[in-house]
């Protein structure tokens, strides 16, 4: 079945089966996206996409249209900025800017380079992201803000597993809790996986749950990061649990490279670009339900 309906005006009422269309058109966008550029990242971004689709079509109050200080609506921010094919599918299929300028992903001179930025003015983007551990604290200001401002809408961020080896976001988790930041919804893409190899091989990053709890934090552990069922089901307890003096981490287990059967389970894929014999034969593995975008 082809979802010809028109997603781009489709706020908060999203069914699983269409989440799962949608998901499934993202992860064709990241592969073709980084076999055109011969660069990028596809291991994290297919991993994370049930996530981030489930955020920006079911998730989020978020309006129509895009205004960098996001008054009145939930705000997203990615720490992790380098699966930032994942992040530019998602804006362009929730109708922020035109599918097609997909093509021009990690292309001189255009607006989606390989770590999101701002100087372009991208819609969609708040802040320049990459330089892992910082994005927590840029959530953490951005909630704080919304609280002076009497803003109700919540702040919600991604961040990966071995970015946790940085250690501004120790410091980032002490304050959350201290500063009742209960605003604050924390997704950690658990796959195990960093670009030198697993996690546990490269820098143990131990028992998150255990941390995060001691640190004051709320924590929700998803087992299964790659249903979409789930995921939404989660999303939503994390939503329930704000506004109580903590906040919120989601512990979110995926699998590096969901979707596409030779870059599940390891790190190889990480920043790796298919060539296009292994991109006929993902692109063979995913669902085309929207329509691609134009070359």
């Amino acid at each position: 079945m082809e979802y010809k309906f028109p997603f781009t005006n489709l706020l908060n009422m999203a069914s699983i089966t269409e989440l799962k269309a949608i998901a499934s058109q993202v992860r064709r966008d990241i592969v073709r996206q980084v076999n055109r550029a011969g660069t990028g990242h596809p291991g994290g971004s297919l991993g994370c996409t049930d996530y981030l689709v489930a955020l920006y079509f079911e998730i989020m109050d978020r309006k129509k249209g895009f205004k960098m200080e996001g008054k009145g609506e939930d705000l997203f921010f990615l720490s992790n900025g380098h699966i930032s094919p994942l992040f530019y599918s998602v804006l362009a299929r929730a109708g922020y800017f035109k599918v097609d300028e997909l093509a021009t992903f990690r292309k001189i001179n255009g607006r989606l380079q390989g770590h999101p930025a701002t100087h372009e003015g991208l819609p969609g983007i708040r802040v320049a992201s990459g330089s892992l551990g910082q994005g927590i604290s840029v959530a953490i200001g951005a909630a704080l803000a919304k609280k002076q401002n009497k803003d109700d809408k919540l702040v919600y961020c991604l961040t990966g597993d071995g970015e946790l080896q940085e250690g501004q976001i120790w410091e980032a988790l002490m304050f959350a809790p201290h500063h009742k930041v209960d605003n604050l919804i924390v997704a950690v893409d658990w796959n195990g996986q960093q670009i030198d190899g697993p996690t546990k091989e490269v820098m143990a990053i131990g028992n998150l749950k255990t941390k995060f709890k001691a640190f004051g934090w709320e924590v929700i552990v998803l087992e299964k990061g790659n249903n979409m069922k789930e995921v939404v089901a989660t999303l939503k307890e994390a939503k329930s649990k704000t506004g109580k003096g903590k906040p919120v981490a989601i512990l979110m287990k995926t699998i590096m490279g969901y979707g596409v059967d030779y870059m599940m389970h390891t790190h190889k894929w990480h920043g790796k670009a298919p060539n296009d014999e292994l991109t006929v034969k993902a692109l063979a593995q995913l669902k085309e339900t929207l329509g691609d975008f134009a070359v």
